[in-house]
């Protein structure tokens, strides 16, 4: 039941019609009820509504609501309580938690198929991530074909790896095609099933959101990974995650430490060459580098096509020797390499191989320097494992993001409780109990997201239209 915080008692004539045994019920003035009996009459209707699919006729209209701004300005004003009916609004389709990407493609896909959801975003605007948290250089290191969201390619005129500013043009272009518009600055604080009514109750600091299904779409980059060091409060230069860079023109001439060797990490330190300050990268485990493309065709491309024919560790052999060809051994420069290819060790760890850009040449030609594991930190100086000891004006963390699904929701089955990522692995991780899905989960990508965003649609159209079909064989005049 959705009760807005401005409508007055005396604006609510709220009449509910039920079928229960062949008898109609009639509830006029629902509002004026006395507080213990409008608890106990909106927990009964709740089960018979549910036991006939009809909530989402019921409160469609005021649902609309959610997206009214003098609703959204005077629940700024109100905080939502446990047993408080003020704030709980009724959704009909499912609640999307996180408006980037992931969030927008089920959208999209559900709205294709009929059904509309509504958006949760903690933030102000769409793909928070990509918007606020990314450096300036960013391209898509895959091909655009692999990165469209479903029902709508990029632009043509785009070029083969998008620029950050292209993709979120994109992204814009795609939440107006579809009128995706996401309820902004609403954080999840908690969202768990209803085992009494069978419903979703999505709680954030405003307002409550009942639902029959809840899409889970924060994905696998919700916060930082932020590693401690011995000695790290008494570092003098800062220190600041890849969240908070964006180029390298503040670091002109200083000496800047980068730790984490992902695809960040590589691209952030041939950003500092270009601004002519010497970085230098941390590298503690080993890692697969592979070209951006080969023989002409992108990498990733050429993989997908190989294994259609291959087995995964045959197509790996091929990645290694072509690699070996056109970038050297990488165990010279202070690369080791993994002992399983850089496909089995994605499918097995969901660990990325690194696609060169441009930074191995740096690092051969000493512009970059190759450092092991940080022991301590003291002053400007960092220690290292091996018992060196340098002098850094900055250190700048490319040490990725992590889930944060296990501080909001409360489930057991769908994700697990260490890492916040599906129990089960790609493509089983979309479908929990309960009404309960995923997105953004895969360590795929936004391919990933692609093909689970269609999965989820479908499987919510398909049990939305047979509610549909149930409720007109009740009223076929309707």
């Amino acid at each position: 039941m959705c009760v807005y915080p401005h409508q007055s008692t005396s604006h609510i004539l709220l009449t509910l019609k039920l079928i229960q045994e062949n008898k109609v019920i009639f509830l006029d003035k629902f509002s004026q009820l006395h507080p213990k009996f409008y608890s106990f009459a909106w927990l009964c209707i709740q089960k018979i509504a549910r036991e006939y699919f009809l909530l989402s006729w019921l409160m469609e209209e005021f649902a609309k609501r959610v997206h009214d701004p003098y609703f959204q300005s005077q629940l700024v004003s109100t905080t939502v309580s446990e047993d408080s009916l003020a704030n709980r609004v009724w959704v009909p389709g499912p609640v999307i938690v996180g408006g980037g990407p992931s969030g927008l493609a089920v959208a999209a896909c559900l709205k294709n198929q009929g059904v509309n959801a509504l958006i949760l975003e903690q933030t102000n605007c769409i793909a928070p991530l990509w918007k606020m948290k990314t450096y300036d250089r960013l391209r898509l290191h895959l091909p655009k074909q692999f990165c469209q969201l479903p029902l709508m390619p990029f632009p043509k005129d785009f070029p083969t790896y998008p620029t950050k500013q292209q993709f979120l043009a994109y992204l814009e272009a795609y939440a107006k095609k579809y009128e995706l518009k996401p309820v902004y600055n609403t954080t999840v604080v908690r969202a768990e099933y209803d085992i009494g009514c069978g419903l979703w109750r999505v709680k954030t600091k405003m307002a409550e959101y009942v639902s029959r299904w809840v899409i889970v779409a924060t994905g696998e980059n919700a916060e930082e990974v932020v590693p401690k060091f011995e000695g790290m409060n008494e570092f003098t230069g800062p220190i600041l995650h890849t969240s908070s860079y964006k180029s390298g023109d503040c670091f002109e001439n200083q000496k800047v430490l980068v730790v984490g060797c992902g695809n960040s990490g590589m691209e952030v330190c041939l950003d500092l060459c270009n601004y002519n300050a010497c970085p230098s990268l941390v590298i503690r485990d080993s890692l697969h580098v592979l070209p951006q493309e080969m023989l002409g065709r992108s990498t990733f491309g050429l993989s997908m096509s190989l294994l259609k024919w291959f087995p995964i560790r045959v197509v790996d052999r091929f990645l290694l020797l072509v690699s070996r060809f056109m970038i050297g051994d990488t165990n010279k420069l202070g690369l080791s390499r993994p002992k399983l290819g850089p496909l089995e060790l994605k499918k097995v760890y969901g660990k990325t191989p690194v696609l060169d850009v441009g930074t191995l040449a740096k690092i051969r030609s000493g512009d970059i320097k190759v450092y092991p594991g940080i022991k301590r930190l003291a002053c400007n100086n960092v220690e290292f494992v091996d018992g060196r000891i340098e002098k850094f004006d900055a250190i700048i963390l490319a040490t990725g993001y992590r889930s944060n699904v296990t501080t909001w929701l409360k489930d057991t089955n769908l994700f697990s409780e260490k890492d916040g990522f599906p129990t089960k692995q790609f493509p089983e991780g979309w479908k929990g109990e309960n009404g309960l899905y995923a997105i953004g989960f895969t360590k795929r990508g936004l391919l990933g997201t692609s093909i689970d965003a269609v999965r989820i649609a479908e499987d919510i159209a398909c049990q939305w239209k047979m509610n549909m079909k149930h409720f007109k064989s009740l009223h076929p005049a309707t």
